[in-house]
């Protein structure tokens, strides 16, 4: 990639090698919810590992994803089938990863947690992890802009990465980005984003919560990074001359993550765990065990956590095609542990499958059902 000036602005822009220019990126206006709050007198260390892993689904979950109808009222946020083609092709480059996370596309909104709209002049956004579950069934949870310059599969798998859980790499607080602040707000109230300053700082320049970041790499190819002009980062001082632009695609680092948050599912790490036995945790902060139940008759059984440990506990019915979601319990930063009430039937199977937010003592952390 070459970096010139233009002669309208003076300002700097990412061009082609062959001096042609590139049109300018329509980055991707992050939705986030509030930040979490928590009761007094929650350790700094639990809210931390909290905080880290709490919008990170339970693996072995299925997304299912809809697209918006075209009919009255909603034909602004329906898609193409070319359109639809481009998340598709997106989602198609994190599954063949073959991550424990599985996807599933359906024809209804109501049964869908991810909502896809393609509305136009909306720019490119989604919500992040289960922040999802909050907005309701009317409301899309991502938007594919047709109208932006990149309108691709890139796109699409970053926005994809943020409804995985995934924040914007470039507002990693361990890059070490020192932004020239006045020209990164003059260059994003430009088109095609025009975005006030207020929407600039929360996208590009505020630096994410330091607990939500796993790892201590700063990756500038991965896929959740944004391509930047020169001149709009003062350190480090290359991108003062050159424009920082990532690989394309995954990178091996989105590919190393999300694959350890989301590994792959084999019947190994899916052990029976008999009806009265405890099954202690064995995995660190952010893990997850997973064990088949077999219930030897039909009626209402209880699951339980026990110790000082933060979890979210997730139910499923085993089918010949697919782990059925029944129900769940958070009890993250609560002076509780997580209890799931369940009808089970004799001769069916049934996944529980809890992650580890935090534990204060492993060793006294376990789960039984009876």
């Amino acid at each position: 990639m070459a970096s010139r000036k233009t002669a309208a602005t003076g300002r700097a822009t990412i061009g082609r090698a062959d001096g042609g220019p590139l049109r300018l990126r329509h980055y991707c206006s992050m939705r986030e919810a509030a930040p979490r709050t928590f009761k007094p007198g929650v350790a700094a260390n639990r809210m931390r590992a909290i905080i880290v892993n709490d919008r990170k689904w339970v693996n072995g979950s299925t997304l299912r994803y809809a697209f918006f109808e075209n009919r009255p009222g909603l034909a602004h946020l329906a898609g193409t089938e070319a359109q639809k083609k481009v998340f598709r092709d997106g989602l198609k480059a994190w599954v063949d990863l073959g991550i424990g996370l599985k996807f599933e596309e359906v024809p209804k909104r109501a049964d869908a947690q991810l909502r896809i709209a393609f509305q136009r002049n909306d720019g490119h956004w989604s919500y992040i992890g289960r922040d999802v579950l909050d907005q309701g069934i009317d409301a899309a949870t991502m938007n594919l802009d047709p109208t932006a310059g990149n309108f691709d599969w890139e796109t699409a798998a970053h926005e994809i990465g943020h409804s995985m859980g995934l924040p914007h790499e470039h507002q990693n607080p361990k890059a070490g980005i020192v932004w020239n602040e006045e020209a990164v707000y003059a260059a994003l109230a430009q088109p095609p984003n025009e975005w006030p300053r207020e929407v600039t700082f929360h996208n590009i320049i505020r630096k994410i919560n330091a607990d939500t970041v796993q790892g201590s790499n700063w990756d500038k190819d991965s896929v959740m990074h944004y391509p930047f002009e020169a001149g709009l980062i003062e350190s480090p001082p290359i991108y003062q001359v050159q424009p920082l632009q990532p690989a394309g695609g995954l990178s091996a680092r989105d590919r190393e993550w999300i694959r350890s948050f989301y590994p792959p599912l084999t019947a190994a790490a899916e052990p029976e765990l008999p009806m009265l036995t405890a099954r202690r945790f064995d995995v660190p902060a952010g893990g997850q065990i997973n064990m088949l139940l077999k219930p030897k008759s039909s009626r209402y059984y209880r699951m339980q956590t026990f110790g000082d440990a933060d979890v979210v506990a997730a139910l499923f019915e085993r089918t010949a095609t697919e782990d059925l979601y029944l129900t769940a319990d958070d009890d993250s930063g609560e002076e509780r542990n997580a209890l799931i009430r369940q009808r089970l039937h004799k001769g069916r199977t049934y996944v529980l499958r809890i992650r580890l937010y935090h534990a204060s003592d492993m060793g006294e952390t376990a789960v039984m059902w009876w």
